[in-house]
Parts: structure tokens; C-alpha cells; sequence
């Protein structure tokens, strides 16, 4: 049974995140899981509950891994600009990831968000990014507690430091594939971030 219903969270990710949540249906999910639509419903009531289900085991398993690089890379901070850059890079490498189909879900979700459930909608808001926001926010608070940063607001300086670093500032997502472009954009992104806030 848990096999199944891994199979159609796993098949039903897949298809929200290419077709969006009002364009996928029960039957090319249960297609893509390899199940028959009453398998579905022996495991949930209906799509919203699945997509609820999928937002909530994608978005945890993605914060905890953002967690993890955060913890691993900011904890013991040595030199700074080369620890944040590293930390931008392990950041960026996500996209390209085996988690990358929750990213494509994200996608899907800032293109119709009106239609998308409100729990679903609220709990990846807070479990996600607000989770991961606040995990950095700190780890640049105890940075600059120890006299490297001016930090007034470490929570305005996450966000800055996260849109500093982020793949829109990409020209094209191929560039995403380019080690060069990735580590030119994100050291630079780094730097910037440092010139507004380097003590």
C-alpha cells in the first residue's frame, strides 16, 4: 500500500508540475503512477487533497535540503565572500537536481495561483521559503553578531542575499548548465550583497 501511494504522489508531482494544478487530471495521474483512478481514491478524496499531499511532502523534503546547505555552509564561517559564494552555488545546484521537479511545481504555482488550493498555497509559503528565510535570516544574524556585517533587519538581509544569488539573474535557464556563468553571477551577486552590508 505505502508503495502505491508513493508511486501516485511521486506520478502526481510529475504531472502538476508540467501541466499545472488545473490542467492535470486524476486519469493521466493514475497513468503516470501505473494505478487505476480508484487506487487514487483509496488514498485521497480528491485532486485538491493530492495536490495538498504533494505540495506538503515536496516542500518539506526541498526546505530540508536548503536547510542542510545553509547549516553546512554558514554555520562556521571562515572567509566570508568565499563561504557565501560557496553556499550560492550549492543553492543554485537545487535547480539542476533531483528536486528540480518541485522547482518546475513552483513555476506552475506563481503562473495560476488563483486557482491553487489556499492550504496548499499557505503551508508552501511558510514551510518553504518563509521556513528557509528565517534559517538564513539567523545564520546572518550570528554573522553579524561577531562584527562582519551591519545587519539591522537579518531577515530583509536573507531575502537580499537570496534574490542577490537567484537564477533569474540568469540570462536563459541553459546558463544554469554553464559552472562559469553560474559562479561569475553569483560571485558578483555575493560582492554586491557585501558592499551594501560588509561592516
Amino acid at each position: 500500500m505505502p508503495d502505491k501511494r508513493r508511486a501516485i504522489v511521486a506520478g502526481a508531482l510529475t504531472l502538476f508540475a508540467r501541466d499545472g494544478y488545473t490542467r492535470a487530471g486524476l486519469d493521466a495521474i493514475a497513468a503516470e503512477a501505473g494505478v487505476s483512478n480508484r487506487t487514487i481514491y483509496n488514498h485521497f478524496s480528491d485532486k485538491a487533497e493530492l495536490f495538498q499531499t504533494v505540495i506538503q511532502e515536496s516542500t518539506q523534503r526541498v526546505a530540508d535540503t536548503m536547510v542542510d546547505i545553509i547549516d553546512r555552509h554558514l554555520s562556521k564561517v571562515v572567509d566570508l565572500e568565499t563561504d557565501l559564494v560557496d553556499f550560492g552555488l550549492a543553492w543554485l545546484s537545487l535547480l539542476t537536481s533531483d528536486l528540480a521537479p518541485h522547482f518546475a511545481l513552483i513555476r506552475q504555482i506563481h503562473a495560476e495561483v488563483e486557482h491553487i488550493p489556499p492550504a496548499a498555497l499557505t503551508f508552501w509559503q511558510d514551510s518553504g521559503p518563509g521556513r528557509t528565510r528565517r534559517e538564513l535570516a539567523e545564520r546572518l544574524r550570528r554573522v553579524a553578531e561577531r562584527g562582519e556585517l551591519a545587519i539591522d533587519d537579518p531577515a530583509r538581509a536573507a531575502g537580499h542575499l537570496m534574490l542577490l544569488i537567484s537564477a533569474d539573474n540568469l540570462t536563459d535557464r541553459a546558463a544554469l548548465q554553464d559552472e562559469d556563468a553560474v559562479r561569475a553571477m553569483v560571485t558578483a551577486g555575493v560582492r554586491t550583497f557585501l558592499y551594501g552590508y560588509k561592516r
